[in-house]
């Protein structure tokens, strides 16, 4: 019996692999694709944000100039979605400020992927979808901002906790919290409707 190692042969093959294996690092798409995949992301959100329909095109134009100028800065393109929101909520934020107007009552929350249906609606459609949009909006006016925003983006946009703290700057904890204490009155809004429905019946 010898008294070399068994383990030789074994060590011998790991010292030939390389160090690392790390898979390469995302790069940031193109604008090209940025654009396409994102364009009904940026209008939508620039629209519940309570851009006017009359200067939404002009608005989601400048964002997509700002995106277009600061995408090569993007470190993290996993992250991009909640880079691109907050161009959206800075963009809109100044088109506010420099209109001095925040007409957020005319469409800042219209469901855009309800209105996209195939099919033209019929009388009974069109007004089951006007008194459900006109909920939608009352519930949301009752929730104060902060709260709102974050409900909206999760519930309407579909983006996770982690997305929204990211996108909007705040720890992952409040955006969490903001987004319980959203639901619990966005349902407890429901409810009281709903009870005064029942009695009013």
């Amino acid at each position: 019996m010898n008294g070399r190692s068994s383990a030789a042969p074994a060590l011998a093959v790991l010292d030939r692999v390389p160090e690392s294996h790390a898979l390469p690092a995302p790069e940031v798409p193109p604008f090209d694709s940025v654009y396409a995949q994102y364009f009904d992301f940026v209008w939508s959100g620039a629209r519940r944000l309570g851009v006017s329909a009359a200067a939404l095109d002009d608005v989601v134009q400048e964002i997509f100039m700002v995106i277009h100028a600061k995408l090569h800065t993007v470190r993290q393109p996993q992250s991009l979605r909640s880079w691109i929101y907050g161009v959206v909520r800075r963009t809109a934020s100044d088109h506010h400020r420099a209109q001095r107007t925040r007409d957020a009552s005319t469409g800042a929350f219209a469901i855009t992927t309800e209105l996209m249906q195939s099919g033209p609606p019929t009388p009974a459609e069109l007004k089951e979808r006007s008194d459900q949009m006109a909920l939608l909006f009352t519930l949301l006016e009752e929730i104060d901002w902060p709260k709102r925003e974050v409900f909206m983006l999760a519930e309407l946009e579909g983006m996770t906790a982690p997305e929204i703290a990211e996108a909007l700057d705040i720890p992952l904890n409040t955006a969490y919290s903001r987004l319980r204490a959203a639901r619990i009155a966005f349902d407890e809004g429901l409810a009281r409707r709903s009870a005064r429905r029942e009695r009013g019946a």
